[in-house]
C-alpha cells in the first residue's frame, strides 16, 4: 500500500504529468483497435485525461464464480483515471457539464456492454447458517422473528414485549429510543417510552428521546453518513448512531432468546440476518441501513453476505402466497371467503380475526405451508396480484406474477408509493392543534414539555385506532395536565377559551380535561392520507402491466384501519379480490424470514431508476448537439454522453450481469473511481439533461492483484448485478484471474 505522497505521485504519473488540468482535454493516444464507439467516463480525480482502451474480452462463465461479493467502499486515496468499454447511451444531469465544471478524468470505451445471464451462479454460494433472524424495522413499530433452517416451516415471533397500551397488540414494540444526557444508549421501545414518561419534566429536557425517525432516510434527499436526527428536546444526534443502537438492541435480544432456547450461547456467525426496508427507498438509504448494521455488529463488511436487505412489499408477497383460507379476510364484493363477503360490515371480519389472534397470543410459533398455500389453488400460470404495504411512514405498491408450480415470483412493474403512511393522520392532528391553539404554542410546547407532547400523541394514537366508518359516538383525547397549565401561562387564558375562539365546531372541550372529537372530525384526519393512497393505486391500475390483476393484498400496520379498508374496497372491490392476512401487522416480518431462507424466490425485478456513466463518443453530425462538440487532434468527440447500464422499469432477472471493462492509466495505478449517474427517465441522452444526477461511485481497488508479469495495459472486467434488492458488483483482473475489490458507494461521493 502506497502512502499519500506516493499515491499522489502515482496519480500524477498516471495522468501524464498533469496534462489536461484546468479544463483542457488531453489528446486521445493511439489508434483504436476495435470497431466500436469510444467514450469518456466521469471519474474522480480533479483532472481530465483520455486513455487508450484495452482489448474486448468476454468473461467466461467459469470465471464468474471467482468473483467476490460486493464490499462496501472504505475511505481511500483519490482515484486516478481508467479506460472504459461502454455499449448503450443513456441519462444525464441537470447541471453544467461535470467534465468541464468538475474537471473529471476522461475515459474511453473499449467493448460493448454485455448482459450475461449465468443462471447457475445467480445466487452466490451461501454459508450454512443455523437460523434466519429477520428485523422488521418499522416507522412506528418494530420487531424480530426467526426460523431455524432445519425447520423452515416454523416461524417464531419474538417474546412478548414489556409494557404496551391497553387493547393494542404488543407483538412488536414502538420504534422509540432513549439516550442518556451523555448520549449513551439507555433503552428501546416500550421501556424507552415508559422511562421517558416517568422522568421529572426538567430532567426530561436533558434526555434524548427519538421516535418515528426511520422516515428521515426517505425524506432526506442528500443522505450521508453524517445526517442528523432531532430528538424530542430539539438536540441533534447522528442518524447512523441511532440506527446502529436500534439494530444492536435487536441483535442482543434475538441472540439472548436463541441462546435460551439452545441452552448454550448462540454464536452470531450462525445467524443470517435480514433487515426490511421500503421498496421505494433509493440506494443511499439501503446502503445506510447496511452501514448501521456493520456499526451495530450484526455483520462485518468482510462477511457482507450474512446480511440481506429485504423489500417490505416483497416480503409480504412471499408470505401471502403461503396463506391458508382461515388465515385471511376478504373485503371485496367478488366472492365470499371464510364466511365474510363484501356485503358484511368492513371491520367485522377483521375484528373477529384480531380476537382469534388475542386468544392465541401465547403461541409465538406460526406454521407456514412448505408449498404454496390454498390461495394459489385458484391462480393459473401468469396471474397477477398487487401488494399494498401500508405502514407507518410509507405506502409501498408492488405488482407480482406467480410462476407455477414452484411459486416463484416475477415483478411486473417497478415499486411505487410515497409518504402516505399512518403518520399522515398524526400530521393532520397536529395541524388541527395548530388551528386551535396556535402553531407558535405547539412548537414551543414540544421543546419545553417534550415528555408531555409524547403523552399527548400516545393518547391520540389509541383513539385513532378506534376510528371507523360506522362509528357514531365521539372520541375523547386526554390532554396532559402540563399542556393545560402551560397553555394558560403562554396565552393568559384557558384551553376551553381557545376552543371557543377557534371556530372548530367539531372539537369540543370536556370538563374532564379532554378534547371531544366527533367521528366525522376524526375521519377527516384520515382523508388526505387515504385519498393519496387511493389516487396512487388508481394510477397504478392504469398501467398495462397491472391490467387483469386478480388479487390485491392489503398489508402493514395501517391496513388494520377500517377507514382504509373501506376506501380500498369501495374503489377496487369490483376489479379484483381484496385480501387482508389475519395477523396483518406481522405479515412483513414473517415474509422477511421466508425471504432469508430462500433469497432466490423473487426471480425477476424491475429497476426503479436508469443507471449509467458519462462517456465521450464519436461526434455524429445531425445526431449530436453542436455545443457538445469537442475537437482534439483532428478527431471530433461528443462530450457528456450518458452510457446506460440499465433503464428505469427494465425487467432484470436474478443473476443477470451488466459487463464493463476498465484499464488503469499506468500499470502502477492502484485505484479507479468512476462516477455513476441516475435518472427516473429512460430516454435521456446526456449527463447534463434535466433530472439526471450523480448518485454514486464505482471503486476498483487493484492492490494485491498484480502478478509477476503485469501486461502493459491491464483489463479489469466488472460485472454489475441489478436484479437483487441492492446493486452489487464484482470484478476480476483478466491477466491474473485474480479478484479485484470493488465497491459501489451511494453515500460518500
Amino acid at each position: 500500500m502506497l502512502d499519500s505522497e506516493a499515491q499522489a505521485q502515482g496519480v500524477a504519473a498516471a495522468l501524464g504529468g498533469g496534462s489536461g488540468v484546468g479544463g483542457r482535454r488531453a489528446p486521445v493516444p493511439g489508434p483504436y483497435q476495435v470497431p466500436v464507439d469510444v467514450g469518456r467516463l466521469e471519474v474522480e480525480g480533479g483532472v481530465e485525461q483520455l486513455f487508450q482502451p484495452a482489448r474486448n474480452v468476454v468473461l467466461p462463465v467459469v470465471l464468474h464464480r471467482l468473483l467476490l461479493q460486493l464490499l462496501q467502499l472504505p475511505s481511500g486515496p483519490t482515484a486516478a483515471a481508467a479506460a472504459f468499454f461502454p455499449h448503450e447511451t443513456a441519462p444525464t444531469s441537470a447541471y453544467s457539464s461535470p467534465a468541464r465544471s468538475l474537471g473529471d478524468t476522461g475515459i474511453t470505451p473499449l467493448s460493448p456492454s454485455h448482459i450475461v445471464n449465468d443462471t447457475d451462479s445467480n445466487v452466490s454460494e451461501q454459508q450454512a447458517f443455523l437460523v434466519v433472524v429477520a428485523i422488521d424495522f418499522g416507522t412506528t413499530s418494530s420487531g424480530y422473528a426467526y426460523s431455524f433452517t432445519k425447520e423452515p416451516e416454523c416461524i417464531h415471533v419474538m417474546r412478548r414485549w414489556e409494557g404496551g397500551d391497553p387493547g393494542v397488540s404488543n407483538q412488536k414494540t414502538p420504534t422509540t429510543i432513549l439516550l442518556t444526557p451523555e448520549r449513551k444508549f439507555h433503552s428501546f421501545g416500550y421501556a424507552a417510552r415508559d422511562f421517558y414518561h416517568d422522568l421529572d419534566p426538567n430532567e426530561a429536557k436533558q434526555w434524548l428521546y427519538l421516535e418515528k425517525f426511520k422516515m428521515k432516510l426517505h425524506t432526506t434527499g442528500d443522505l450521508t453518513m453524517d445526517t442528523d436526527l432531532t430528538a424530542a428536546n430539539g438536540k441533534k444526534v447522528k442518524a447512523l448512531e441511532i440506527f446502529a443502537y436500534a439494530l444492536q438492541y435487536f441483535k442482543e435480544q434475538a441472540l439472548k432468546e436463541l441462546s435460551d432456547q439452545a441452552g448454550s450461547e448462540f454464536e452470531n456467525s450462525d445467524v443470517r440476518w435480514v433487515i426490511t426496508v421500503p421498496a421505494i427507498w433509493k440506494q443511499p438509504a439501503k446502503q445506510f441501513m447496511r452501514q448501521a448494521a456493520y456499526q451495530a455488529g450484526l455483520v462485518s463488511p468482510e462477511n457482507s453476505e450474512q446480511l440481506i436487505i429485504a423489500l417490505e412489499p416483497e416480503a409480504a408477497s412471499i408470505y401471502c402466497r403461503k396463506l391458508r383460507l382461515h388465515q385471511m379476510i376478504e373485503l371485496s364484493s367478488k366472492a365470499a371467503v371464510n364466511g365474510y363477503s363484501g356485503s358484511d360490515t368492513v371491520g367485522a371480519g377483521f375484528t373477529q380475526a384480531k380476537e382469534h389472534i388475542r386468544r392465541n397470543r401465547q403461541s409465538r410459533t406460526f406454521l407456514v405451508e412448505n408449498v404454496i398455500g390454498e390461495i394459489w389453488s385458484e391462480l393459473e400460470e401468469g396471474d397477477k396480484y398487487v401488494v399494498v404495504d401500508s405502514g407507518g411512514g410509507t405506502v409501498d405498491l408492488t405488482v407480482h406474477q406467480i410462476r407455477l408450480p414452484e411459486g416463484h415470483l416475477k415483478e411486473l412493474y417497478k415499486a411505487t408509493g410515497g409518504p402516505y403512511g399512518s403518520l399522515g393522520v398524526d400530521y393532520e392532528f397536529e395541524k388541527l392543534l395548530y388551528k386551535i391553539f396556535g402553531e407558535d404554542f405547539i412548537e414551543q410546547f414540544k421543546i419545553k414539555r417534550p415528555a408531555a407532547w409524547v403523552d399527548l400523541m400516545i393518547a391520540f394514537e389509541s383513539r385513532k385506532r378506534a376510528a371507523a366508518p360506522d362509528r357514531t359516538n365521539p372520541l375523547n383525547i386526554t390532554l396532559p395536565f402540563s399542556f393545560i397549565d402551560y397553555y394558560k401561562k403562554f396565552r393568559g387564558h384557558s384551553v376551553e377559551h381557545a376552543l371557543r375562539k377557534s371556530n372548530v365546531d367539531f372539537v369540543k372541550w370536556s370538563s374532564q380535561g379532554m378534547l371531544r372529537m366527533s367521528p366525522d372530525a376524526m375521519n377527516a384526519l384520515f382523508k388526505p392520507t387515504i385519498d393519496s393512497i387511493i389516487e396512487h393505486l388508481r394510477d397504478l391500475f392504469q398501467k398495462p402491466e397491472v391490467s387483469t390483476v386478480k388479487f390485491l393484498f392489503l398489508v402493514g400496520g395501517f391496513a388494520e384501519a377500517p377507514l382504509l379498508q373501506q376506501a380500498v374496497q369501495a374503489a377496487f372491490g369490483d376489479q379484483c379480490r381484496i385480501i387482508i392476512p389475519q395477523d396483518v401487522g406481522l405479515t412483513i416480518l414473517k415474509g422477511a424470514v421466508l425471504f432469508g431462507l430462500d433469497p432466490a424466490v423473487i426471480k425477476v425485478r424491475r429497476s426503479p431508476l436508469t443507471y449509467g456513466v458519462g462517456v465521450l463518443n464519436r461526434y455524429v453530425e445531425g445526431k449530436h448537439p453542436p455545443e457538445k462538440l469537442l475537437v482534439k487532434d483532428g478527431t471530433r468527440w461528443c462530450t457528456d454522453v450518458f452510457d446506460k447500464f440499465i433503464s428505469a422499469d427494465q425487467s432484470v432477472a436474478l443473476g443477470e450481469l451488466v459487463k464493463r471493462s476498465y484499464t488503469p492509466a499506468k500499470p502502477s495505478q492502484l485505484v479507479i473511481v468512476i462516477n455513476i449517474y441516475s435518472s427516473e427517465h429512460d430516454n435521456v441522452s446526456f449527463i447534463t439533461d434535466p433530472g439526471v444526477k450523480k448518485c454514486g461511485t464505482l471503486r476498483l481497488d487493484l492492490t494485491g492483484t498484480s502478478g509477476t508479469a503485469v501486461p502493459a495495459r491491464r483489463e479489469i472486467q466488472t460485472l454489475m448485478q441489478f436484479g437483487d434488492t441492492e446493486i452489487k458488483a464484482t470484478a476480476i483482473d483478466i491477466a491474473t484471474s485474480k479478484s479485484v475489490k470493488v465497491g459501489i458507494d451511494f453515500l460518500n461521493y
